[in-house]
């Protein structure tokens, strides 16, 4: 949430006399039915203006200075803007700048290959983090260094990029916030209410950007940004909804692509984007927490929660049950309990810290998880930024496909999955209910599939994700003739291509170095477990600013 090489396809296209390209003309999915949907939302107008924003970014490239010092983005790394319009069909319309940043590759000329762009999922989450990864010399990255400058960026609407609001950023943070799970029909009665408002501050504060906060959109600003790299073929790694984000490119513009890894990956089916994409979340964050308890329970030694996974259940149980009577601190109820416990089934490095805080906390110690999951007034740059991540995550879901309007859909669907998987169940539901009274328009997905010139893409996949659940994969590499799936079977982490493994970081880096593949698809043991830390050691760190996650589960 990502350098100068080579000739730009469509440098010499100007606006008033030009014929659509090639490139541009073909950008839509093969197979009946494919093609409709994906003009669905890349006309011939958009085709022409997404044309016409990367011709101009072409010849303009990007100025790069130093990085403004409330980026947060420290030297070497350099900062700067790109021009795109807010509507491709209006390519002389109303434009916003997109924020970029780069850290210029390590190697030769000769070893250099153009720049990796980067998105880590959200959406509405920001990727200028991505070049310190060179800067930092992070080892599993320092073969791919070499060839490539690493380039993030802002998506329109987030950060520096014309960053859109739903609510004031300290009312959304305020605590605590109500149980998520509904004692009674008054209770859903009041979340119903509160999704609704949402969504009127969404237009109050962004009405005009809301229309145009799509993937496709994205796409196209995707695109721009490469040309104004000066690289004639995009090289992206998408993780989270960064591979949606990354699938959709690949569809629209698939003669544009020159190398393309994305990591945990969203379930591209029409028919899943994004309501049902949703529901499966709610299983699969229940059965990587239920990975997450029996972990705990083994090393009962070290945390002295329970030592079987029922055990440490009801000691869920308790502690929801007592932070509903009587928030800790005064502001972690049972809505931020669950916030800050998410990060335990979505990453295995958050592991041990979840769990050393719980235990910090039965110790007698509550100070680590009031700093872990309940707000910081005082950080009202934090604030601000998970307030626009949200707003985001919910413009782009809600605008990208139609929505189910009727309470009783949600209802229903909610009341049934929550049975058999109450952790997450209906603080997602509440999380994604004001598309059901969004006040913008709702299009129809891109059938996402194989392009004409669309080269090998590389496919990571965790077998136990909680947020992008397997069949995700499974079903994009059905989608894309010629992809590669990699497995890491019996693991559940989120994010696998900078997670150390061997097995997916060789294969990560003969891709972009070279473009190889393997002939077939394959299989890699987990990387190494996640190992305990006491609790003390862990609380006396105080989390080390870690925090509930504020962001919806596709973060």
């Amino acid at each position: 949430m990502l350098g100068t090489a080579g000739a730009v396809a469509v440098g010499a296209l100007v606006a008033g006399s030009m014929t659509v390209p090639s490139a541009y003309a073909d950008s839509h999915a093969s197979g009946k039915g494919a093609a409709t949907s994906a003009r669905s939302q890349n006309t011939p107008a958009e085709a022409r203006g997404t044309a016409v924003a990367a011709a101009r970014a072409a010849r303009a490239g990007i100025d790069w200075k130093d990085c403004p010092e409330d980026w947060g983005v420290k030297n070497p790394v350099q900062c700067g803007f790109v021009t795109v319009p807010v509507d491709y069909a209006k390519p002389d319309g109303r434009t916003i700048k997109l924020a970029v940043d780069r850290a210029e590759s390590t190697g030769t000329d000769e070893e250099r290959q153009g720049s990796l762009i980067y998105n880590p999922g959200g959406p509405g989450g920001s990727g200028l983090s991505f070049p310190s990864r060179i800067t930092e010399k992070n080892p599993l990255w320092a073969k791919t260094a070499k060839a490539y400058d690493f380039v993030g960026f802002d998506p329109r609407g987030v950060g520096h990029s014309a960053p859109i609001s739903c609510a004031d950023p300290e009312e959304f943070v305020k605590a605590p916030k109500a149980d998520p799970v509904p004692g009674d029909e008054a209770d859903k009665r009041a979340q119903r209410k509160l999704a609704r408002e949402y969504a009127e501050g969404c237009q109050e504060r962004s009405g005009a950007m809301l229309p145009h906060m799509t993937t496709p959109n994205t796409a196209r600003d995707l695109d721009v940004i490469r040309a104004a790299l000066g690289d004639e073929k995009l090289n992206y790694l998408g993780v989270s909804y960064g591979t949606y984000l990354g699938s959709v490119y690949a569809t629209l513009f698939p003669g544009h692509v020159r190398r393309m890894v994305v990591d945990s990956v969203v379930n591209p089916d029409t028919d899943r984007i994004w309501y049902k994409n949703n529901l499966g979340q709610n299983v699969a964050f229940q059965t990587r927490w239920e990975d997450w308890k029996k972990w705990v329970a083994e090393h009962d030694d070290a945390y002295g929660i329970g030592d079987s996974p029922e055990d440490v259940q009801d000691a869920w149980e308790d502690l929801r049950a007592k932070a509903k009577k009587d928030p800790v601190g005064g502001v972690v109820g049972p809505a931020e309990l669950t916030g800050f416990f998410q990060n335990a089934p979505y990453y295995d490095e958050m592991w041990a810290e979840v769990a050393s805080v719980w235990s910090a906390y039965l110790k007698g110690d509550e100070k680590p998880l009031v700093k872990a999951a309940g707000p910081d007034m005082s950080d009202t740059e934090g604030n601000k930024s998970a307030e626009n991540g949200n707003a985001v995550y919910t413009a782009v879901e809600c605008g990208d496909a139609k929505w189910p309007r009727d309470w009783g859909t949600w209802d229903r669907d909610a009341e049934r999955l929550h049975r058999d998987h109450p952790f997450l169940t209906w603080s997602n539901t509440w999380m994604n209910l004001p598309c059901a009274t969004w006040p913008a328009k709702q299009h129809e997905p891109v059938e996402v599939g194989t392009g004409k010139g669309l080269p090998p893409v590389l496919i990571a996949q965790s077998e136990r994700d909680a947020a992008t659940p397997y069949d995700g994969a499974v079903e994009l590499h059905k989608r894309l003739k010629g992809s590669r799936l990699i497995t890491e079977r019996d693991a559940g982490s989120h994010g696998i291509t900078n997670v150390e493994n061997s097995c997916i970081n060789k294969r990560v880096d003969a891709y972009l170095l070279k473009g190889t593949v393997d002939d077939k698809d394959v299989t890699c043991d987990p990387h190494k477990a996640p190992e305990p830390k006491k609790a003390e050691e862990k609380a006396a760190e105080l989390v080390r600013g870690v925090k509930a996650s504020l962001l919806p589960p596709l973060h």
